[in-house]
């Protein structure tokens, strides 16, 4: 399916589980109020999207006379993209791994590890490159907190529900005959278990599109392959200490050394990325 219907299909299901939960749990005024905490919690932590990314991973950022070969490989990926030339950091770690941030294109930051800068040959980091300015081209850090925001909603919901369960039951409008106490308990378990499912569906299908856009960027798919498939290694012998809410951010699981189950999973598994990246290398003839 396509990535970009299928993350509208995605966007969709998550909008049409927080209107049943509301109703069900909250009523029309508590569906209201959590939309209302999450967003204003959500549009902060977008806003300052790449301040607070860059803070949380202790990455510095390098001038091109630093860093030249580097800069100048973002610089040719970007004007292919067509969009601004991001801002250039790099992380103080050995564990080879980069993600980009900014809320758009024109407050966006591109980030890797020294450990990157030592594995991969130059082919492969414009691969990885390119990956990350897809990120940045497609408006992922606008759409992950989208789905953050209606995610979040359902939790609050969930724990308001809690709370009025502890001090008396729940308080519902007169003329809402959604559900009872019972499927309103049921709904309080089950609902914020589907919506980060969804949430994490999302950032999957998210992934695959920048594989995709960024195997068009540098005009070679088997580099990013190559490179995904290093990173993947390394991350499994070395994983990176990171906060998880961040780990999504990056092209490869820093937390891939523990067990992750798949649908718990913000990444596609590497297999079937390298799998797509070389059909589509096959179909364009490299």
């Amino acid at each position: 399916m396509n990535n970009i219907l299928k993350t509208f299909i995605l966007l969709a299901a998550l909008t049409g589980l927080f209107l049943v939960v509301g109703q069900a749990i909250g009523g029309r005024q508590g569906a209201i109020l959590a939309l209302v905490i999450a967003g204003f919690m959500n549009f902060f932590a977008y806003w300052f999207s790449d301040r607070l990314a860059l803070a949380m991973s202790g990455a510095q950022p390098v001038s091109p006379s630093q860093a030249p070969e580097l800069h100048a490989i973002v610089e040719r990926l970007a004007r292919t993209a067509g969009i601004p030339k991001p801002r250039v950091y790099i992380i103080p770690t050995q564990t080879p791994n980069a993600f980009a941030t900014g809320r758009n294109p024109s407050h966006a930051a591109v980030a890797v590890t020294e450990g990157i800068l030592h594995i991969l040959d130059w082919n492969e980091l414009e691969g990885v490159l390119a990956h990350e300015l897809a990120h940045i081209k497609n408006r992922d850090v606008l759409i992950s907190s989208v789905a953050a925001v209606i995610a979040g909603a359902i939790s609050y919901l969930a724990q308001m529900a809690q709370w009025a369960l502890i001090f008396g039951g729940f308080r519902r409008d007169e003329d809402d005959d959604v559900g009872g106490t019972i499927g309103a308990v049921v709904m309080m378990i089950i609902a914020p278990i589907a919506a980060a499912l969804i949430q994490f569906a999302i950032s999957r299908s998210r992934e695959y599109l920048a594989d995709a856009t960024g195997a068009k960027i540098c005009r070679c798919p088997m580099a990013l392959a190559s490179a995904l498939k290093k990173l993947e290694e390394w991350n499994r012998r070395v994983p990176m200490q990171v906060n998880p809410a961040q780990a999504q951010m990056f092209i490869v699981n820093p937390l891939s050394g523990e067990a992750l189950m798949r649908l718990f999973s913000t990444h596609p598994p590497i297999e079937d990325r390298v799998r797509r990246l070389v059909e589509m290398a096959r179909s364009m003839g490299r």
